[in-house]
């Protein structure tokens, strides 16, 4: 079973991970289930301690605070932060959380169990920072559905259905290469990646359509090993007679693993769909394109959904498994 793996190749990793809102309950019964099970190793941010084998850290009484505000002046002085401003800042527990992720005393960071998403993405850009490699922070969904013919062996990855509402082709060309990363290190076989779109192949001639097609040129030149095509229709990326009918000798169509939505409304609409008419099983949305791995789940997440978000986040700071 997925969720049986990601949890055992954590625990190899015996990654260190923080969750900034170590004061919530939730976050608190996580913890202690992560570090009995030694998935993680988790570290809370709390003035308050009491669970064997987690580590609290409190920004109040932190010896690393000082040199947690130089990072964070370092890296915002020229946006008009103070030093004075900088110690006032790393006293917040998601920005002093994003620091340690950044000067890389934990290996991931799990919030937003308290913090919206804009407040935590907006630390994690301002401490982390993105990756050089990328222009932008997006978001996948892993989805797991009980017939194996999907995907690799059932599982699958949807982006970006949380961050980017309408991206452009480079926006999506990005989004596309840093979900072939991530892939990579969530599947068991190598992505294969459909560039989703009402069309197929110049099926039909639309502005949206070639917003896709560009962005599959923009990738070659950007990542030309990745394998990817598009643009494709859902049925062509997914069912094999489809897609040879449809894009015939295509690297992707009919057995794509990977799919890149043209705009966050179609991504979140699909895999809500899959939820809920394909009986999946969602994780996530799972945070890419950041110098550092780090996640946001809902405020209204569960001890598991939490649980397998830092397993995931584990996975993202441990490379290819």
């Amino acid at each position: 079973m997925f969720l049986t793996r990601i949890s055992e190749q954590a625990y190899t990793l015996s990654k260190r991970i923080v969750f900034p809102e170590g004061d919530d309950a939730r976050i608190r019964e996580t913890a202690k289930k992560l570090a009995q099970e030694k998935i993680v190793q988790p570290v809370l941010i709390s003035g308050e301690e009491g669970i064997p084998g987690v580590e609290f850290v409190n920004p109040k009484t932190s010896a690393a605070r000082g040199s947690y505000a130089a990072v964070y002046h370092e890296r915002r002085k020229a946006k008009g932060v103070t030093e004075r401003e900088a110690q006032q800042v790393v006293l917040s527990p998601l920005y002093f959380a994003s620091l340690m992720l950044a000067s890389g005393d934990v290996d991931g960071l799990v919030g937003g169990a308290l913090n919206t998403t804009a407040e935590t993405v907006r630390a994690l850009i301002h401490c982390v920072g993105v990756h050089p490699d990328f222009r932008l922070v997006s978001s996948f969904m892993v989805l797991v559905h009980d017939d194996s013919q999907w995907g690799d062996n059932g599982v699958m990855i949807f982006a970006d259905p949380a961050v980017v509402p309408d991206p452009s082709s480079g926006q999506l060309a990005d989004i596309a290469i840093a979900t072939a990363r991530s892939a990579k290190r969530i599947l068991r076989d190598q992505p294969r990646i459909a560039l989703l779109s009402f069309s197929t192949k110049g099926s039909a001639k639309h502005a949206m359509a070639e917003k896709v097609i560009e962005a599959h040129r923009i990738i070659k030149v950007r990542s030309p090993t990745i394998s990817v095509d598009g643009e494709l229709q859902a049925d062509a990326a997914l069912v094999d007679a489809v897609g040879r009918s449809k894009a015939p000798g295509s690297p992707v169509a009919g057995r794509a693993n990977v799919l890149v939505f043209p705009a966050l409304d179609a991504a979140n609409i699909g895999y809500k769909l899959a939820e809920r008419l394909g009986n999946c099983v969602s994780l996530g949305p799972f945070l890419q394109g950041l110098n550092k791995p780090a996640n946001d789940v809902s405020r209204g997440s569960s001890v598991e959904d939490i649980y397998y978000t830092a397993a995931v986040t584990a996975l993202q700071a441990g490379g290819e498994v």
